[in-house]
């Protein structure tokens, strides 16, 4: 049996070579013990490191139309039948959307993520996400936008990418073996079908999972591979926000031990494409979320579509105390194989930070004072 240096010592090997780790090896992955976790991320980090460098890519969210999906996926707020008291609109108008879109830009998001609730949109409704592109980018021109709206023909792929479009965002979420147990109103060929659809269109394919609704290790590896075969250009891991109101919404079954394990997973078997942090981050990392960014290079800022997030403000002192860097507009995220453009070369060591006098607080409470102490 391979001990688990020699196994992190060969996986490092394959994602510096872009090389497929075997079901095994992933397997693996999962199953490493919480004394061995800090050398799992050490060795996703060799090869997060090897391929983006320090740089972290921050996407903004923005939710164009919430709610009221005739789709019945189990772990979704906004499904059919949902009771979990979220926000519910119709599409905002493009000077909207350009307005809370201009927010995450300033915040130091390079992407800006547009989603749509529903099972797909209708050719009116790409034309209002083009004029809201056009609008978002009068004001932004180098933003890259990505667009989330459910399953889409190839005309409508083709017509999001004339639009200003540079991605497009559908998750696969989990195994193909058991997508029936969470969604029961379309199926995991019909996903695959929509990334395919916005590669033929020249759109860059975001796809992703959700961990954390009750799958085996067995369904990650089988998604995670998945991922690979359909080489996507990004993969966004999220975990499961479960509220109340939603079948899932009695699943607790993630530790931040498990997500930094299910993040490693991800960089071993698809090394050199932007794996994002994602949804579920603050709820289930916790004070471990400066780790993950040792293994990932790209996380939501702010806000998700129907919970809030970190503040924007912490996400960035976050990223700087751990030694990283936001990735900066007009940077190329991708390595050269697989963009055709040259790699960002590593920014210069900067200044020490400067002081920061608002952390440093005067005791008034506790032991010579009439309030109780900070236990």
């Amino acid at each position: 049996m391979i001990g688990p240096m020699d196994l992190l010592n060969t996986l490092v090997d394959k994602g510096l070579r872009r090389a497929s780790p075997t079901r095994e090896e992933a397997l693996a992955v999962l199953a490493t013990t919480d004394d061995e976790l800090l050398d799992v991320v050490a060795a996703a980090g060799k090869v997060r490191r090897h391929w983006f460098g320090r740089r972290v890519k921050l996407n903004y969210l923005v939710n164009l139309k919430s709610g009221l999906c005739p789709e019945d996926c189990s772990y979704c707020s906004q499904r059919l039948g949902s009771k979990a008291g979220v926000l519910n609109y119709t599409w905002l108008k493009p000077g909207e959307a350009a307005e809370a879109a201009h927010a995450g830009v300033a915040g130091g998001a390079k992407r800006v993520c547009l989603v749509a609730s529903g099972r797909g949109p209708t050719d009116r409704d790409v034309e209002r996400v083009a004029a809201t592109i056009a609008a978002i980018k009068d004001k932004n021109e180098d933003v890259e936008i990505c667009a989330c709206l459910g399953f889409l023909s190839e005309r409508q792929a083709e017509r999001l990418r004339e639009a200003g479009a540079h991605a497009y965002n559908h998750n696969l979420n989990t195994s193909e073996e058991t997508y029936a147990d969470i969604c029961t109103t379309h199926g995991f060929e019909d996903r695959v079908d929509t990334v395919r659809k916005a590669k033929h269109a020249g759109l860059s394919a975001c796809s992703g999972l959700i961990a954390g609704m009750g799958e085996s290790d067995a369904d990650l590896v089988d998604v995670i591979f998945a991922l690979r075969e359909l080489d996507v250009d990004s993969v966004p891991v999220n975990f499961l926000i479960p509220f109340e109101g939603t079948p899932l919404g009695e699943q607790w079954h993630l530790t931040p031990q498990r997500c930094l394990r299910i993040l490693a997973l991800a960089r071993f078997v698809c090394p050199d494409v932007e794996v994002r942090l994602s949804a579920g981050r603050e709820i289930h990392l916790r004070t471990l979320q400066p780790l993950a960014l040792h293994i990932v290079n790209s996380i939501f800022l702010g806000d998700y579509l129907t919970s809030e997030g970190q503040a924007g403000k912490a996400d960035l002192e976050m990223i700087t105390d751990a030694g990283f860097e936001v990735e900066e507009a007009g940077t190329t995220t991708l390595p050269e194989h697989r963009t055709g453009v040259p790699a960002a070369e590593p920014a210069p060591a900067g200044a020490p930070p400067g002081g920061r006098a608002d952390l440093v607080a005067i005791r008034r409470r506790g032991a010579g004072t009439d309030l109780p102490p900070n236990a």
